[in-house]
């Protein structure tokens, strides 16, 4: 293991952010915590009271009292790191604070690394290794839904589904390993009808999770939305719409918009990133012509475009026109109609005939006429019907790495049922399908995955 897995000392850190706040709360875990901060504590006999209790005191160098503080106490294994764990809540001057955690250095303990508390969370069986991760995620949650993701994998909702998937692969790995002992005798233990149904059963789930990392990914890190269109097609007046404020500036001058204006817009729990564009058509200097193709560039690593065009001047020639030209496979496109309050009976002509992909919705910017149809529209094109109940998602790219071997791995194993292949053959197959689903929950580790992980952690956590 790492070499950090092998000290049993006892770290501290600031558990709450940096900088002057009203309170700050110190944290130490490890075999002397509670020892170490009872040396200091004039209170209470810290090393004498029961788990999960909070006792009010001062933290004293030598007869110098630094604050008036709480300690809460959690003895080990009832704590965080099931090891022995004190808190310690104190005014949040950015001196006190210093000179607390100082003074338990001197008294003992280390100052912690990033994340070498849920790091010993995980070491010591309170976490699995994707339930660690999804510690970072909820600390780092910005939106309803990614906070909700991230519960419920730290809940082990992802750690539960997958250690069935292995358990059952386990059983039969075994019986193929049964078989090996008795080759000579050419008897097979495993059912390979059974076998071979199991293996397409977990595909399947391994297939939904990986299809999963999408809307995954897209709710934790947020959905890149590019907002495009012909100069003066309204592209400004939207993005002020959507947010609610005068974000971008308005003119009736084409081109105003010559560089990207980016703003977060939160829909129902999910965060899209609005990328407002420069207008794209023949550039008419150099500063434009960047522009122009910095929208380009934008467009082509959305993951939804807002194709906005003025309804009453562009045709439906036009419209087709420019769609085809920005269309690439795979992309979500929305095509609105704005202005549609400058049009006879507020409405579209019969003629706007788009790709099938590809959804009208009718909107006055200006007038912020049916911008909340267009929130949902939106929100529905991130989503697909996806995020429901308890859906598993995948959020993590490590995991969605270790998911796309053990699915080259299960398709070995198929072929290999399918076309009858030595035991011990289908038996590594099967181990290695084994050996990926292990990196996710930490089953199988190695020192430098679990330094690589932690490193992001923040210290404190």
């Amino acid at each position: 293991m790492s070499q950090i897995l092998l000290k049993e000392d006892t770290i501290v850190a600031l558990a709450t952010p940096n900088g002057v706040g009203a309170i700050g709360v110190i944290r130490l875990s490890g075999p002397d915590a509670i020892v170490i901060a009872n040396s200091v504590f004039k209170g209470k006999d810290l090393t004498t009271q029961a788990s999960h209790t909070i006792h009010f005191g001062n933290i004293v160098d030598d007869d110098v009292v630094l604050d008036e503080v709480l300690a809460s106490i959690f003895v080990a294994p009832r704590s965080y790191t099931r090891e022995n764990v004190v808190e310690i809540s104190c005014h949040g001057s950015s001196y006190i604070i210093e000179s607390i955690i100082k003074l338990f250095i001197k008294r003992g303990a280390r100052g912690a690394k990033p994340g070498e508390f849920t790091l010993r969370a995980f070491v010591n069986g309170q976490l699995d290794l994707s339930q660690a991760e999804a510690v970072a995620d909820l600390i780092a949650a910005n939106s309803k839904a990614s906070q909700q993701v991230a519960m419920q994998q730290l809940r082990g909702g992802y750690s539960s589904e997958l250690k069935q998937l292995r358990e059952q692969l386990v059983t039969f790995a075994s019986l193929i390993e049964l078989e090996l002992d008795f080759s000579e005798e050419d008897v097979e233990f495993a059912n390979r009808g059974q076998l071979k149904q199991l293996v397409v059963d977990i595909s399947k789930m391994i297939s939904k999770l990986i299809q999963s990392f999408e809307l995954g990914n897209a709710i934790k890190l947020g959905v890149n939305t590019v907002i495009a269109g012909r100069p003066n097609a309204g592209k400004s007046t939207l993005l002020n719409a959507l947010l609610n404020e005068e974000r971008a500036i308005v003119s009736h001058i084409a081109g105003t918009t010559r560089d990207t204006i980016e703003e977060v817009l939160n829909i129902n729990g999910i965060n899209f990133r609005l990328i407002d564009t420069a207008g794209l058509r023949e550039a008419t200097d150099t500063i434009e012509a960047i522009g122009v193709q910095k929208t380009l560039e934008k467009i082509s690593q959305s993951a939804l475009l807002l194709y906005v065009f003025d309804a009453q001047t562009l045709t439906a020639e036009e419209v087709q026109q420019d769609i085809a030209q920005l269309l690439h496979p795979g992309l979500p496109v929305l095509a609105i109609a704005n202005k549609t309050d400058l049009l006879p009976n507020s409405s579209l002509a019969a003629d706007f005939i788009l790709p099938n992909a590809v959804k009208l919705i009718a909107v006055s910017a200006k007038q912020k006429q049916h911008i909340t149809e267009l929130k949902q529209a939106i929100y529905n094109h991130a989503v697909n019907g996806q995020l429901a109940g308890d859906e598993t998602l995948v959020t993590n790219i490590r995991h969605l790495e270790a998911l796309q071997k053990t699915e080259e791995a299960l398709t070995r194993v198929l072929h290999g049922i399918d076309n009858p292949i030595a035991s011990d053959f289908l038996a590594l197959d099967i181990k290695q399908a084994l050996h990926y689903l292990g990196e996710i929950t930490g089953i199988v580790t190695t020192d430098d995955l679990l330094d690589n992980i932690f490193s992001k952690f923040c210290i404190g956590k």
